[in-house]
């Protein structure tokens, strides 16, 4: 299998999100990719099941934030100061979904590490929680809002969020490497009273971690997409070529 790597820089959200699916087509169901992005405008991503309804689009539009749906599942993240991934792999004997996603966030966790060795105090998500009953609650419309088994957090709050689907034979998985804290503003786009909002805020505060909080520093975005290339190439064996397109 031969892995390849991308880097689409700033775009839109419908751009991002029908990129990703078109890697599943570039692949074939036969090789990898990793690709690394960003968001310009910032953008509000819904889990493909969320209704937008909960989202003010009024507010978003008039504020410049882009809104679009995602191909997985999951729910509202604000994309903003972050370094999005995306990952195609072909389903086997050898990897289930369920180990996909456990590997790659294992790679991600790797290239932290590189990137700064305060980050070797991250840890896997262990725990599976009750998504039934947790999408109930207001504070579901946030994706932020908890850790799913096998997510990175740091001191026990989330800082990699992920998603995942399957199509065809194939794997997309992607997430938000948090970079910094504008992530919390989505609460400001949700449709809910103002007492509801705050409680969300303080909710996302005590989940969420950013790289920027941890390292008090600003995040260089192309030294830490280059570590976490390099954790992928240590944690799978690999030798990355370059995917033009």
């Amino acid at each position: 299998m031969i892995w390849y790597h991308i880097d689409t820089g700033q775009n839109n959200g419908l751009f991002n999100m029908q990129f990703d699916i078109d890697l599943i087509n570039l692949m074939k169901n036969q090789n990898s990719v990793l690709r690394f992005y960003q968001w310009k405008p910032y953008c509000i991503s819904l889990g493909a099941n969320q209704c937008i309804s909960e989202i003010d689009i009024d507010k978003a539009k008039a504020d410049n934030i882009d809104i679009v749906k995602r191909p997985t599942g999951g729910r509202a993240i604000l994309h903003s100061d972050e370094l999005t991934y995306s990952v195609v792999f072909p389903l086997s004997s050898e990897f289930s979904a369920r180990k996909i996603y456990n590997e790659v966030n294992l790679a991600i966790k790797k290239g932290l590490e590189l990137f700064n060795p305060k980050l070797k105090r991250i840890e896997l998500e262990n725990k599976q929680i009750d998504l039934k009953n947790f999408y109930k609650k207001d504070i579901s419309s946030a994706c932020f809002a908890v850790s799913s088994q096998f997510e990175i957090n740091f001191e026990g709050k989330k800082l990699v969020g992920s998603a995942q689907r399957k199509i065809g034979n194939a794997v997309l998985q992607h997430g938000s490497i948090l970079c910094g804290n504008f992530h919390l503003k989505l609460v400001n786009y949700l449709n809910l009273n103002s007492l509801r909002k705050n409680e969300i805020l303080e909710e996302l505060k005590n989940t969420t971690i950013d790289l920027k909080t941890i390292l008090k520093k600003e995040i260089e975005i192309n030294f830490l997409s280059e570590c976490i290339k390099k954790g992928f190439e240590e944690h799978f064996n690999i030798a990355f070529k370059k995917l033009n397109v």
